[in-house]
């Protein structure tokens, strides 16, 4: 029976690995990022004072009261303030992915690689989660500069800000983050496994 090799190994143990993790994270999310809610809840009230009231934050929710008055339905002409939700969670799902990636590597220190990949990437999911809060507020208020008091280049850049948090950044930072602690790894094994897949040239 042919024997596997490393890198076919790493990359089945990984798939198994984000199944399992995946799994248990959904259970305990909502406590996991509850980091990621306190520091994009620090980033609206230093980054954006003029639109944010109030922000309320709770195991998997962060509701923010803001200061956007838009029209109100079937309200006699008056206008109400935009509250918004967002859920942390929704962009901290590269945990598991980078937790897969360190187990199906082995090696010694994946304890210590899994405290501190978890403890780097909560910036990123806290830009993710910041984006996704100011992109409702924007759609709130349907990209009305004059009614947001940004300029159009501040607009563009939150909509910017709001796909990459959303489609790049919650799957690439845990990749990039581990590809980086564990460079030994990867070097010894799928550098070295993906050259020798490669076919031989003829002399």
């Amino acid at each position: 029976m042919r024997r596997l090799s490393p890198l076919t190994l790493f990359v089945l143990s990984a798939f198994g690995w984000i199944l399992a993790l995946t799994a248990a994270w959904s259970v305990v999310s909502a406590w996991t990022s509850y980091p990621v809610g306190v520091l994009s809840h620090m980033a609206l009230e230093q980054g954006a004072p003029m639109w944010v009231r109030q922000v309320r934050l709770s195991p998997g929710a962060m509701e923010v009261d803001t200061a956007i008055s838009v029209p109100v339905a079937q309200a006699g002409g008056r206008r109400g303030e935009v509250s918004i939700e967002v859920r942390p969670a929704h962009y901290a799902y590269g945990l598991p992915i980078f937790l897969a990636l360190v187990l199906a590597a082995r090696g010694k220190g994946r304890l210590t690689r899994a405290v501190g990949g978890y403890v780097l990437l909560l910036p990123f999911q806290a830009f993710s989660l910041t984006m996704s809060a100011l992109m409702q507020m924007v759609l709130a208020a349907q990209t009305d500069i004059r009614l947001l008091r940004i300029a159009q280049w501040q607009m563009e850049a939150i909509i910017y800000g709001y796909q990459w948090g959303s489609l790049v950044v919650p799957t690439l930072a845990p990749i990039l983050l581990w590809l980086w602690m564990d460079r030994q790894f990867v070097s010894d094994v799928l550098v070295r496994g993906w050259r020798g897949a490669l076919p031989v040239a003829p002399s």
